[in-house]
């Protein structure tokens, strides 16, 4: 496990902080003028005071090293930007090689003088490059550099030699002239003028490909963590897990990171170049800040964005000062059990769907998941695939990602069933250890139930936990909930009237409008991010592991479940 200093997130990169940009900047610049120098004509003067001082072929292959040594820096400039440390190695070792070439191809010590200033800057500033790469021997990828530039080396001599019938040594010259954008000594045929350009294209092509695997940060595992690792972390949710979101960083497929002292943890999982974390850290409140640097050393030194999604308010301060900036996505719905009750005119609806079913003959039961026989997990499981109608199971923060796991004991589920005894719906519940409440996971009813099934379920749930002395029920996240139902401002106003444009997609309006039946408490959730250009990945990436991503090509079609997102339409 990797472990470090304290390293906050786009704000404090060891190093000066915008060096990264400044330096691929003044390599972009450098290579510019280090190809302008290398394809413009040299100063007359200049030019017979070096045909005194070295041998007249040098200027030539000077200027064919440098258009070629201005190309690798202009491609390097995109790899310094993202803080890769081979990257700077390499650009500091071009850049002095291009003040050198500046001078013996034409004393253009004006170039010299910004390509050696260059690679001062990046010297001066090496330690902001932190991103790590694995031995070049490790690179399973390594083959291809090579074998690159042989596909691109035989195609350019079978090409110069069909065409030209040269000689092979005139035309293995002639080849590398042209990998370089330069001229050798075969003169091309009309039918291949075209050939300088081309096989300089192929050139950049495998300079590029080459780049991109040198390059590579260090891997991150995507893979998700064993049993030995989910045990430690279930122990952890036990003993700390106060959070009604800490059960389920247990899903399966997750990655879990610990603190060094393993005494907390936190689940996440990679999206792209994204370490997206679920919810917040679980563990001893001693060891989190500690955890929170190790896991932004951790991505730092792989190139990684850091986010987090369904962050609580407690702990904000904390991120502040790892460097994590935090953005409103909307509410958690507690309900109190004890407080609610189906009399009273604003919950009249709920309560009339509650005796509609009941009259119908639908009755509901709880029971832990462990003591479900087969025929009965059979018949949800049946229910749940009839309700998903084809689609994914979705969610990651705020549902599990199976009704029965490792740790399902402690699970319990609401079941409705029809006078006939038959399944037609259920809840699935996960306990918060750390304190007297349980919270939902999944949602599921048979299609041709009639409407209220939801509501029925939701409210049975509440009473049976009331029964057992449960005191708090977690129900669903309602994405910007408070800017549709308590905004403070004209600005949260307005940004309530668009969430509501996105209902016809997310369901944002209309599971607002469903939690809010059950007059539960607003509990403020935040998306976690670095710097500020990383937000649009970190939320394409929140978008993407919780599902939501195909709705966007699915608008017309809004009833598709989502874990912990009650159905608008129950």
């Amino acid at each position: 496990m990797e472990r470090g200093a304290l390293v906050r997130v786009g704000r404090h990169h060891p190093g000066p902080v915008g060096l990264p940009t400044l330096a691929a900047t003044a390599a972009l610049v450098a290579a510019v003028a280090n190809i302008a120098s290398a394809v413009t004509p040299d100063v007359p003067a200049r030019a017979r005071l070096l045909l005194r001082l070295e041998p007249v072929v040098v200027p030539p292959l000077a200027h064919a090293a440098a258009l070629l040594v201005g190309c690798a820096l202009a491609v390097i400039g995109f790899y310094l930007l993202k803080r890769r440390r081979r990257a700077m190695q390499a650009a500091l070792a071009l850049l002095v090689l291009a003040g050198f070439l500046d001078v013996v191809k034409g004393l253009d010590i004006e170039e010299a003088a910004l390509s050696w200033g260059c690679a001062g800057l990046l010297w001066w500033g090496r330690a902001a490059f932190c991103v790590g790469h694995d031995p070049l021997r490790r690179l399973v990828r390594l083959w291809i550099v090579p074998a690159l530039w042989c596909v691109a080396l035989s195609l350019a001599m079978l090409m110069l030699w069909g065409s030209t019938r040269a000689s092979v040594p005139d035309v293995a010259h002639e080849t590398a002239a042209l990998l370089v954008w330069s001229h050798g000594p075969v003169p091309l045929a009309e039918d291949v003028r075209w050939a300088p350009f081309g096989l300089g294209a192929l050139s950049l092509s495998a300079l590029i490909a080459s780049a991109a695997v040198f390059f590579r940060p260090l891997a991150a595992s995507r893979h998700p963590s064993g049993d030995e690792a989910r045990g430690a972390a279930f122990r952890l949710v036990r003993e700390h897990g106060r959070d009604t979101l800490a059960f389920f960083k247990l899903r399966r497929d997750t990655t879990l990171f610990f603190a060094g002292d393993k005494r907390a943890f936190v689940a996440y999982k990679l999206s792209g170049r994204t370490l997206l974390v679920s919810g917040d850290p679980v563990g001893d409140g001693e060891s989190l800040p500690s955890l929170l640097a190790e896991l932004c050393s951790f991505a730092e030194r792989r190139g990684l964005a850091v986010g987090a999604v369904g962050a609580g308010e407690s702990l904000l301060p904390l991120y502040r000062r790892a460097g994590l900036r935090a953005l409103y996505i909307g509410d958690e719905a507690v309900v109190d059990t004890s407080g609610f009750t189906l009399e009273g005119r604003e919950i009249r609806k709920v309560r009339q769907s509650v005796n509609r079913l009941a009259a119908a003959g639908f009755s509901a039961e709880l029971c832990s998941v462990a003591d479900l026989d087969p025929a009965t997990l059979e018949q949800m499981e049946r229910v749940s695939i009839a309700w998903r109608a084809g689609a994914a199971e979705r969610g990651f923060a705020m549902a599990m990602d199976s009704l029965v796991c490792a740790h399902h004991r402690d699970t319990v589920v609401v079941v409705a069933r029809d006078r006939c005894g038959a399944v037609r719906g259920y809840l699935h519940l996960v306990p918060t250890y750390g304190r007297n409440a349980m919270s939902l996971s999944r949602m599921r009813r048979d299609r041709e139930t009639p409407n209220g099934l939801m509501e029925f379920l939701v409210v049975r749930a509440i009473e049976e936990l009331r029964r057992r002395g449960v005191e708090e029920l977690s129900l669903n996240f309602a994405a910007f909930a408070r800017w549709l139902h308590a905004p403070r401002n004209r600005a949260e106003r307005q940004l309530g009237r668009v969430a509501a444009v996105g209902n016809s997609a997310f369901q944002i309006e209309s599971l607002y409008r469903f939690t809010a039946k059950f007059t539960p408490r607003w509990v403020p959730r935040y998306l976690l991010y670095g710097r500020a250009v990383d937000l649009p990945r970190v939320g394409l990436a929140a978008m993407r592991v919780e599902g939501q991503l195909p709705l966007l090509s699915n608008i017309s079609r809004p009833h598709f479940e989502s874990p912990r997102r009650a159905e608008a339409n129950p």
